[in-house]
């Protein structure tokens, strides 16, 4: 009785090629897999240092704030600061909040307001 064929007996066979500095015959260590699973889970942060003479902003400010950066209303908040977004969803016509403005004038040399939640993340 002959087998049935399948789509890949028409293809020619080839030999796999063994990784580049691993010798035959050798399997890779745990120890190397949990290594990179490490360096996976690791996330890339900016510094973005704050002047010590600068107090701590209000919490209502800066959950006010949030909310702002995760309302999708106003558009995308990554890459731009605060102000400009807000700026942006004002020409936009999309009526963004005045009291977001005037505290973002207000603490404009006060990087955790001036920037949205995730500045310190590399796009």
């Amino acid at each position: 009785m002959e087998q049935p064929r399948r789509i890949t007996d028409s293809f020619p066979r080839r030999l796999r090629r063994r990784g580049a500095g691993r010798p035959p015959g050798r399997l890779k260590d745990k120890k190397d897999k949990k290594d990179k699973d490490q360096d996976k889970v690791q996330v890339k942060v900016r510094d973005c240092s704050r002047s010590p003479s600068q107090p701590a902003p209000d919490p209502a400010l800066l959950e006010m704030l949030r909310r702002f950066d995760l309302s999708w209303e106003y558009g995308p908040c990554t890459g731009i600061t605060r102000l400009q977004r807000w700026e942006r969803a004002q020409e936009l016509g999309l009526s963004p909040p005045g009291p977001i403005r005037d505290a973002l004038l207000e603490h404009r040399d006060n990087p955790d307001v001036t920037y949205s939640l995730w500045h310190e993340y590399e796009l």
